[in-house]
């Protein structure tokens, strides 16, 4: 399955950075789990400044050192106080030096912050115009943030909002997800997976995700992963340092939900009735 991202069109599903680069004794499993997925067809990876103070666009400027630049989408974000007009291309430098490119395919405010958000768009209009990068977006903003987003000169300029969204974690479906889908903005989902606790007590142990994985021959993983991009215009982001593990997340795009699938997923981990805090790790 694939969605379209600006002009292009990429596999629904990318890969993740978040915590990679942080330990050097899993550096050179890291790249080769990298090297597998974008080997296995995956185009997109996503980073952020934020993530180890760069040394996850570090290690991703390493890992795609053998490839053609423009075979890849990349992502990565920035701080909200890097947001004003006097430090952004600074710290857009700073990342496309770590990650050994001289342009990106998108760029994401990392959350809300202090700085006037028309400030922060002029400048990313501006980088844009100049080639520096392709497309700019937002991540973690809520229902409110993105209309106000909207109100301002070039707001409509947001190419993606990435928000936290996975099977355990629906809130974004009461407002936030239909007023994208309203505005025809594709979704990019971090967390896919649900992670931890959670993951083990709802998901890996449901009978009925146990009860679909088991149809499919495939991983409950698996499954959650078809799950979140079943719509074909949402992006999962998994992370995992692991080559086995990328190509395992890779293989959910051969995944179709059926309606009835999709029913019984809607019983057991239902839709928010009301309006919910925005998730955030």
């Amino acid at each position: 399955m694939n969605i379209e991202l600006g002009q292009k069109r990429v596999p629904a599903i990318g890969l993740g950075t978040w915590h990679m680069g942080d330990e050097i004794g899993k550096r050179q499993q890291e790249i080769k789990a990298l090297r597998a997925g974008l080997d296995a067809g995956a185009r997109v990876i996503d980073t952020a400044e934020m993530y180890g103070d760069g040394r996850s666009e570090r290690l991703v400027g390493e890992a795609i050192a053998p490839y053609d630049r423009t075979s890849l989408y990349l992502i990565s974000k920035f701080y909200p106080w890097h947001a004003d007009k006097d430090n952004l291309q600074y710290s857009l430098e700073q990342s496309l030096s770590r990650l050994q490119t001289d342009y990106l395919d998108l760029y994401l405010l990392h959350w809300p912050g202090s700085v006037p958000l028309e400030e922060t768009v002029n400048e990313l209009e501006r980088l844009k115009k100049a080639g520096w990068i392709r497309q700019w977006g937002v991540s973690n903003f809520d229902t409110s943030d993105m209309r106000a987003l909207y109100s301002i000169p070039k707001g409509k300029g947001c190419l993606t909002n990435q928000v936290l969204y996975n099977l355990a974690s629906r809130g974004i479906e009461y407002d936030l997800l239909p007023w994208m889908r309203e505005h025809q903005l594709p979704l990019i989902a971090y967390s896919p997976i649900a992670q931890g606790d959670t993951l083990g007590a709802r998901l890996q142990d449901n009978p009925v995700l146990q009860e679909i994985a088991a149809n499919h021959k495939a991983s409950i993983f698996q499954v959650l992963l078809a799950w979140v991009i079943r719509d074909g215009k949402t992006l999962a982001i998994p992370q995992s340092g692991k080559a086995q593990h990328v190509l395992d997340n890779l293989q959910a795009l051969d995944i179709q939900l059926s309606a009835v699938e999709c029913e019984l997923l809607d019983q057991e981990f239902p839709k928010p009735t009301t309006k919910q805090p925005l998730d955030i790790l």
